[in-house]
């Protein structure tokens, strides 16, 4: 029977880096093991919407591309006369025995996703190489979320498998310490690629819709995986709770709706039920971490009717906890504005001024944004002018800079009439 192609691109995106791990555990060799699997998606594109989708859809694409790496070493090694080397590389047609699995059967992903966040490759390229072999994304895919070439994102990806190979990171979940800080470089990437989709860096869209929805099905997905870890709970209810704005967030032509303009009613209620349902288990059954307690700010906000019913007080205690056990400058940016909405504009400034002399925030737009924003609500609009022009001006996104101009536009004094 004849399948849909839209269900069957779903199928593939979700089982890619199923087949791709099976084969990387099996031969170790991840350059040739994910060409294969493009092949054998590709072979699946082609001829599932037409066919049908196979009983044992992840064990065909480990079959399918099984043969075809088997081939392609052999290929190789035939060059140099040692074909004879990979003859048992032959996959066995006999079951397995008692205990056993086959590569089919195991789901090799989250050994994967450790394996792209090794810690010998830079963050930027434990971002691109885990959204293409375990997000599925096209090389061409990652390059246009990143306004690179895609010649260079090539590269990149490239030059990470290659240091993987040379630092022999073998394809093997790490234990004790080892696996506890890596599990921290993969949230930490998942992270990112989440905010780069809900806010855009750079480029004329505030948000890439594409990359939040990866990393948070990534990130469901090493939920279903690890299902006790409190931060991974965390992290998922922090995109769920965030990205449940995401209506609001924007106008009809793109333009930037700040979180106490937005119209509440266009929020995902499903996805805010999900997210407080999420970190309100994770923070009574674990030890509170960062993500845990942005996720419980996050639903603070989200919960409230109003921006004027939000319990701002709860939100500057857990940014003070959090600013505790994760000292970062834009934690306690945020926390400022918390302090403004409960002792006024005045005493969020005060905690600005503190920030400006913090070299990480120093130039930062976002510093400026909020101090504009603040001296706003003080009533210094000519100050507040200012500084939103010094932040349009820092930031990279043509979306925050055109909100940023329109909010120091309405500030400017009008001609008296005459």
């Amino acid at each position: 029977m004849s399948a849909d192609r839209a269900t069957v691109e779903g199928l593939l995106r979700a089982l890619a880096p199923q087949a791709l791990g099976a084969l990387v555990r099996r031969y170790g060799q991840f350059d040739l093991s994910e060409d294969a699997v493009q092949e054998a998606l590709f072979a699946a594109a082609t001829r599932w919407p037409a066919e049908g989708v196979p009983d044992n859809p992840r064990g065909w694409l480990v079959t399918v591309a099984g043969r075809r790496l088997v081939d392609q070493i052999r290929s190789e090694q035939a060059r140099r006369r040692r074909e004879d080397e990979v003859t048992a590389l032959e996959p066995e047609p006999t079951s397995p025995g008692p205990g056993e699995d086959t590569p089919a059967d195991r789901d090799d992903t989250l050994t994967l996703l450790f394996l792209c966040c090794h810690p010998a490759l830079s963050p930027a390229s434990q971002v691109a190489l885990t959204l293409r072999a375990v997000g599925g994304l096209t090389t061409a895919e990652i390059a246009r979320a990143y306004f690179v070439p895609e010649s260079t994102m090539a590269a990149r990806i490239s030059r990470a498998k290659q240091r993987i190979r040379a630092t022999g990171g073998a394809f093997t979940m790490p234990v004790g310490q080892d696996r506890a800080e890596r599990l921290r470089v993969v949230l930490h990437v998942l992270y990112v690629i989440f905010n780069e989709g809900y806010t855009a860096s750079s480029g004329d869209r505030l948000r890439r819709d594409d990359l939040a929805a990866e990393a948070i099905r990534l990130t469901r997905l090493l939920h279903r995986l690890l299902p006790d870890d409190g931060a991974v709970a965390g992290l998922l209810a922090l995109m769920l709770l965030t990205d449940a704005r995401r209506a609001a967030r924007t106008g009809p032509h793109g333009e930037l709706i700040p979180l106490d303009e937005q119209d509440r009613s266009r929020w995902d209620r499903g996805r805010i039920a999900e997210g407080v349902a999420l970190v309100t288990d994770a923070m009574s059954r674990s030890t509170l971490g960062p993500y845990q307690l942005q996720a419980a700010i996050a639903a603070l906000h989200d919960e409230a009717p109003s921006t004027g019913e939000t319990d701002w007080r709860q939100i500057n205690i857990l940014y003070k906890i959090l600013v505790r056990l994760s000292p970062n400058p834009m934690a306690s940016l945020n926390r400022a504005v918390a302090v403004a909405m409960i002792d006024g504009p005045r005493a969020g400034l005060a905690l600005v001024d503190e920030l400006a002399a913090d070299e990480r925030i120093t130039d930062h737009h976002r510093l400026h944004a909020v101090r504009a924003h603040l001296l706003e609500m003080a009533g210094d609009h000519p100050a507040a002018r200012e500084h939103y022009h010094r932040a349009a001006r820092g930031t990279t996104s043509l979306a925050e800079c055109r909100y940023l101009e329109i909010r120091a536009a309405r500030l400017a004094p009008h001609p008296a009439s005459g």
